[in-house]
């Protein structure tokens, strides 16, 4: 990402705090796996946002209208430990590299916040986040409570720094999505090499790595979440992610998979047939949920809600299990099917979720008057409609037993619609199956 980019982040964040105000933002810790070993680093989404800076033990702080607007604490070069971890940004990168007007020492952060705490009037900061930092933070303000009688000067006024930071983030620049789009292409290329590879025999895990394998092929490092890999019965658990069963001949595996690129997430899946040909019953559930996501993405345009695509893939949903027999039911009784909610045993999840750093973005879904809120232009989001008939579901047909279906795409809202930004991923029986036996 260009570092115009978080510049521009930065000063949009600072018109909204005002002047005479102060952000403070913490990195995200580097966590213990176990003795002596960490987990692979990735930073607080926040924080990366606003500085591009890719570090444990630093700290942003923004302080709109001073002389120095931007300053980072973050660790000091040291010769030593760049032989055991490899070389660090320093101070002076902190500058050079990331645009910093000012950098510290993360252990000189006592004593210059406090300083820059009390010639401001309100602090915005994220509470929770960082349970360590809200107790230096509280230490520092009380600090600066005990020497009032001095005449020092505290914020009066603490805000949430998740409110405009999280509606920034959620509406995406053209670099964003290019860097989604980007990710979603990966993705879409080791969804696609899974179809290709597909057949029974394997263990769940050997799909899992032939999907990070593929994705780390193509320039993506990280997966975006742990895949998740869904054959036969495992399909109808929503977040699988055991991955240890045998893919057998006549089942259906379902794969949710995404990696991310440049710390945006991409998010999609798909389920097939794991010998390569649906049979009767498979292929009228899966064209169910495909028929449930193409009425949901006819929704999708600035001015309608969440509330608008999800209502159009129940009522299909709903239409359709009570065609199949997989519910009991009358065509007349269909209006009070679709009212009560009949569907909610075979599908009980939303239809998507915001996309972006995070694979589930931050945003409010609704509003103050608690409706949801309106889409507008360069929102990310997926769209991913299921069905779950588990192995328990008595009232269904046992040939419907054990059968679960999700097919979930990657979009951005346009000026008078929407993008499919995972479009490369076969989604029709006729493709899918083409692929798998071409």
């Amino acid at each position: 990402m260009n570092p115009d980019e978080f510049y521009r982040r930065r000063k949009a964040l600072m018109r909204l705090m005002g002047p005479n105000s102060i952000a403070i933002i913490p990195a995200a810790p580097q966590l213990i796996r176990n003795n002596g070993v960490h987990y692979s680093y990735r930073q607080n989404s926040d924080f990366y946002y606003l500085t591009g800076f890719n570090e444990p033990e630093a700290i942003a702080v923004l302080s709109p209208g001073k002389d120095v607007e931007y300053t980072l604490f973050c660790r000091n070069r040291d010769p030593a430990k760049a032989i055991w971890y490899g070389d660090i940004a320093g101070t002076q990168g902190a500058v050079r590299q990331f645009g910093a007007d000012a950098a510290f020492s993360i252990e000189e952060i006592d004593k210059k916040l406090l300083k820059m705490l009390k010639q401001s009037k309100r602090l915005y900061y994220s509470l929770g986040y960082d349970v360590s930092l809200d107790l230096q933070l509280g230490e520092w303000l009380n600090t600066l409570r005990k020497k009032i009688r001095s005449g020092m000067y505290i914020p009066n006024e603490i805000h949430l720094l998740d409110h405009h930071l999280h509606e920034l983030r959620l509406i995406k620049s053209s670099n964003e999505i290019q860097a989604m789009r980007t990710a979603a292409n990966i993705s879409a290329q080791a969804h696609k090499h899974l179809m290709q590879k597909c057949h029974p025999g394997p263990n769940e895990y050997e799909v899992e790595d032939a999907f990070v394998h593929e994705c780390m092929r193509n320039g993506a490092r990280n997966c975006a979440y742990q895949p998740i890999i869904g054959s036969g019965k495992n399909s109808c658990v929503l977040h699988y992610e055991t991955n240890n069963d045998i893919l057998n001949d006549g089942d259906m595996v379902l794969i949710d998979a995404g990696c991310e690129y440049d710390n945006y997430a991409s998010d999609i899946t798909r389920t097939f047939p794991i010998n390569g040909h649906f049979n009767s019953q498979q292929t009228e559930l899966y064209e169910l949920v495909l028929e449930a996501q193409t009425a949901a993405l006819k929704q999708l345009r600035p001015g309608n809600t969440w509330q608008d695509i999800h209502k159009a893939a129940w009522q299909i949903i709903t239409k359709g299990l009570l065609h199949l027999g997989v519910f009991k039911g009358t065509t007349k009784s269909l209006t009070k099917l679709i009212k009560s909610k009949r569907y909610k045993p075979f599908y009980m999840h939303r239809i998507g979720h915001w996309l972006g750093m995070d694979v589930h973005d931050v945003g409010n879904y609704k509003q103050d008057d608690n409706k949801f809120r309106q889409f507008k232009p360069y929102m990310c989001l997926t769209v991913e409609p299921g069905i779950y008939i588990a192995q328990d579901a008595m009232e269904a047909e046992k040939h419907w037993r054990g059968m679960g279906v999700r097919i979930e795409d990657d979009v951005v809202i346009t000026a008078d619609g929407y993008e499919i930004l995972s479009v490369n991923v076969p989604k029709t029986v006729k493709d899918i199956e083409a692929l798998m036996n071409d």
